[in-house]
């Protein structure tokens, strides 16, 4: 079992939340029952972060995790990251970086790197007693001439909030902050605060697809419906389109014959399993559907991820009310704020859990795992919202600080926008600019993001060289 990490037994501490602290506490009493020989025998135990990011030709930045670095006799140290391109198993006496050691989690910039090579790396630390190694993770860097351009553009949408139908920028949204795309490529989005639902074509042609902009709670046809500051959407492979009705704490259904219906919940925010109205849902953020119809809920107010089959009823995959950041499985794992989900084509689920500040994955058998980030290493994507999976596996994540990021097999990219500058940027790379979005999807070979407080949806196009 994984837990994410704190800092160090008997160095400075700094506050990081209540239900850190309780998750800290089981630790140590876990520990406690432990034998004296189980202790003082053994080197640290280390894990490695599968994720790298900042690949270039010549560098990149790998991460371990101390799950455990022994009594008060065998303090580390040293730490860091070893590589080598020849060596399988890289130990200390290849290429290393030297960590400090005030913190469980190591993260290490690899220089002086061959473009277009193959390397190896794993974690280290060392205490009194040896050296020990997290596993490997194996990575090749770029060529020199690879070059990666995200073109970004505003497919629909202004600036100025509203509920406009029209043509590309004639159109107008408000803090829109959910988004699909169905086969023929037509966009669906949950413009959050019109308490509608939009519709937009392939030609960038906007339209309101269901609700009628009262805020409220209404069954009906999709012109008369009403929602609740809907939040999130998706779509089934028979085109029922689901609505996170966050307001309303309701997962709603729009039948392909616009005919609005409520699938689960009833009303009020709390938790409960059940059939339809009799569960409760407490601010529901996201949501994906798996081929056979069933719907998977981020839960984020109750920290869960919830499972609704097709009949309406409802039950706990993930997550318990507690917030958390535990690695296991079912309800023994933990979440905190989860508001991004999406599923791949063999059911496996990935989720951006914003209080933990990292991407999960949580497996058909419902086994929950860290692909990267942690409340420490809160720095690689600070603000975790909407993800989206491709037909090849790849994941794209909206970070609410500003970027979009692809996370391929085990490398993580910047693909578009920055951490330093927000704001509204038609453009290339990190010349484009958002402002805070929530919500992202792939449609056609092209990403779309709801871009929430610039009003907009926008479109990035990716071209590679090798």
């Amino acid at each position: 079992m994984q837990i994410f990490t704190f800092m160090k037994q008997q160095r400075p501490i700094a506050i990081i939340i209540s239900a850190a602290c309780l998750l800290l506490m089981a630790i140590v009493s876990s520990c406690n029952k432990s034998t004296s020989t189980d202790i003082v025998t053994s080197v640290p135990i280390i894990s490695t972060y599968p994720t790298i990011t900042q690949l270039t030709a010549t560098s990149v930045q790998a991460y371990g995790l101390i799950s455990y670095y022994g009594d008060n006799a065998f303090e580390l140290t040293a730490e860091g990251i070893c590589w080598s391109s020849t060596n399988q198993t890289p130990t200390i006496t290849d290429s290393k970086t030297t960590h400090g050691l005030d913190t469980l989690n190591i993260s290490g910039n690899l220089t002086g790197l061959a473009p277009n090579t193959t390397y190896y790396a794993r974690a280290y630390a060392t205490n009194s007693y040896g050296t020990g190694y997290s596993s490997v993770v194996k990575f090749k860097t770029n060529s020199a001439t690879y070059t990666s351009t995200a073109t970004v553009s505003t497919f629909a949408g202004n600036v100025n909030a509203g509920l406009v139908n029209g043509t590309s920028t004639g159109a107008s949204f408000n803090n829109p902050q959910g988004i699909c795309a169905d086969a023929a490529g037509n966009i669906y989005v949950a413009d959050t605060y019109n308490n509608v639902i939009r519709k937009i074509t392939p030609a960038g042609v906007t339209s309101t697809f269901a609700g009628n902009g009262t805020v409220g709670y209404l069954d009906g046809t999709s012109a008369n419906a009403q929602f609740y500051a809907p939040k999130a959407i998706a779509i089934d492979v028979a085109g029922n389109i689901y609505v996170a009705d966050m307001g309303n704490n309701m997962i709603r259904k729009i039948s392909t014959s616009g005919v609005v219906t409520t699938l689960a919940g009833r009303g009020t925010a709390g938790y409960a399993d059940g059939t339809g109205t009799n569960a409760v849902f407490k601010s529901p953020s996201a949501l994906a559907v798996d081929a056979n119809g069933n719907v998977y809920v981020a839960d984020k107010g109750n920290n869960m991820i919830r499972q609704i089959t097709s009949a309406g009823v409802v039950t706990t995959l993930a997550g318990t009310t507690v917030a958390s950041g535990i690695d296991a499985t079912g309800t023994a794992a933990g979440f905190n704020a989860p508001n991004g989900i999406a599923i791949d084509a063999q059911g496996n689920l990935y989720v951006t859990d914003s209080g933990n500040f990292a991407i999960r994955k949580i497996t058909t058998g419902g086994v929950v795992t860290t692909l990267i980030g942690n409340i420490i290493l809160k720095t690689i994507i600070p603000s975790p919202a909407g993800i989206s999976v491709d037909a090849s596996g790849n994941l794209f994540i909206a970070d609410a600080g500003g970027r979009i990021m692809e996370l391929t097999g085990n490398l993580l990219i910047s693909l578009a926008g920055s951490l330093t500058t927000t704001g509204f940027a038609n453009g290339v790379n990190t010349a484009a600019a958002f402002n805070s979005p929530q919500a992202i999807a792939v449609s056609g070979g092209n990403i779309y993001v709801a871009d929430m407080y610039n009003n907009m949806i926008r479109k990035i196009v990716v071209t590679t060289t090798p």
